[in-house]
């Protein structure tokens, strides 16, 4: 399988809200209820909070592509528009998120690499990520790629609030 990278620009933002909807609610329908499920998809995933995000110059996204069709994408944040102030010297691996049907092809694996490879090019010390508590699949992985829990912090889903996990990587 041939995995290929594209830095997202403006005029991907069609295509980055379906595929934000799309491994959003296949990752995370079947633990949370419709309506929350709906709200937390519309505030996140709107073309207006995207073209904002996109032109964030502390923010990138990327389009990975697997024999020429859409699997995943990733989303990296630095300086101020990292989720939490975490300094300077952290990157932060905001989104990565891969189609069901592409899981468990090394899709996952590659993307991390590319925000690993930008943060050692940007000499940041640290990479990390929240990770929602009850997503056992991702924490196992970040683990295995050496990421400790290093705190929590609250996550709305419509009205309920989650938890996720801070997991972080020193690089250094």
């Amino acid at each position: 399988m041939t995995i290929n990278l594209k830095k997202c620009t403006i005029e991907d933002l069609p295509v980055l809200q379906k595929i934000s909807y799309e491994t959003f609610n296949e990752t995370f329908k079947h633990q949370n209820s419709p309506e929350n499920m709906n709200s937390y998809l519309e505030r996140a995933f709107n073309l207006k909070q995207l073209e904002k995000e996109i032109l964030t110059i502390s923010s990138q996204f990327f389009f990975a592509y697997s024999n020429n069709e859409i699997a995943g994408y990733l989303k990296i944040n630095t300086n101020d528009a990292q989720s939490e102030k975490m300094g300077d010297e952290s990157l932060e691996i905001e989104r990565i998120y891969i189609k069901n049907k592409f899981q468990k092809h090394g899709i996952g694996k590659y993307l991390f690499n590319k925000a690993l490879d930008i943060a050692v090019e940007r000499n940041k010390q640290k990479i990390w990520l929240g990770v929602w508590d009850k997503n056992e699949n991702a924490i196992a992985f970040y683990e295995k790629m050496g990421f400790i829990q290093t705190g929590a912090h609250s996550f709305y889903m419509g009205d309920e609030e989650q938890i996720d996990f801070i997991m972080t990587k020193t690089l250094i």
